[in-house]
């Protein structure tokens, strides 16, 4: 076993997963080293998201084996897959907040589910909990009251409410104006240090992301296109890896989705 290997919360470890003839991942394997943020990047539709629900135990790979904490997930029957699920936090990418629930009963519901805690101890957890992320004072108000940015606080007060080892965040800053964008990063950052957890973020964006990760990952085709670094990223000869990094227009990826050329479909239209 590698020194890597040991010290990782997660390993994909050479998995492939598809829907129906569709490849989304394609003998896939990596680690994501505990205690760090680690950043899951790539182009839109590259499978980073898919990687998350393999994690969590949604979706089952069609070969190889993801470990979390050095237990295979697609081998634990219900109850030990829910029992490891209460060691994860999830942030969805745009806080998936229960809208008929406050603040702070959307933060003690994964409290009030899985655990037999009394009110006076689950009140004291969810205020230190909305505490973390600067939103204590906003625990009577509604989902609608509240901004984009702070549904996204309050989403990541309760992913930590019940103190996971692992984090997983889904497009965190997608849609959030400059300072939220900012905080959030932060943010996460903090709580990943202060905490001591490990934490997994898809993102596009690259400078904020790139600021607060240990570690990225960049998927491609179905495949790890570079990991490493920010910095050692930022400085890939790979030509998708580059496009991607240095937002180019033109290389690997195309704009077009592949089809009939110009001519084809036009003069096939013409012909009829």
């Amino acid at each position: 076993m590698t020194d890597a290997t040991a010290d990782a919360l997660v390993e994909c470890r050479n998995v492939s997963f598809g829907y129906a003839e569709r490849l989304i991942l394609d003998d896939v394997s990596f680690t994501v080293p505990r205690g760090k943020v680690t950043a899951l990047m790539g182009a839109s539709g590259g499978g980073k998201t898919t990687v998350l629900r393999l994690i969590g135990g949604q979706l089952r790979a069609r070969q190889g084996e993801l470990l979390f904490d050095g237990t295979d997930i697609a081998r634990l029957d219900r109850e030990a897959l829910y029992a490891m699920r209460s060691r994860m936090g999830m942030l969805f990418q745009f806080g998936a907040l229960f809208t008929d629930l406050t603040v702070f009963e959307n933060v003690a519901f994964p409290l009030r589910e899985h655990t037999k805690l009394s009110e006076a101890l689950l009140r004291d957890i969810v205020l230190m909990k909305l505490n973390a992320v600067g939103l204590r004072g906003a625990r009577d108000l509604m989902p609608s009251e509240v901004s984009g940015g702070m549904a996204r606080r309050i989403a990541l007060a309760r992913a930590i409410a019940l103190d996971p080892e692992l984090v997983m965040y889904d497009e965190p800053f997608a849609g959030l104006d400059p300072i939220s964008l900012g905080t959030s990063a932060q943010l996460i950052r903090r709580l990943n240090d202060t905490l001591g957890i490990t934490s997994i973020v898809v993102s596009h964006d690259l400078d904020e992301t790139f600021h607060i990760a240990d570690y990225v990952i960049v998927l491609a085709n179905g495949r790890v296109a570079a990991q490493g670094t920010p910095e050692e990223v930022r400085h890939s000869t790979d030509p998708l890896v580059h496009q991607f990094v240095h937002a180019e227009p033109e290389g690997p990826v195309h704009f077009h989705y592949p089809g009939p050329s110009v001519a084809e479909d036009f003069s096939a239209g013409l012909a009829r």
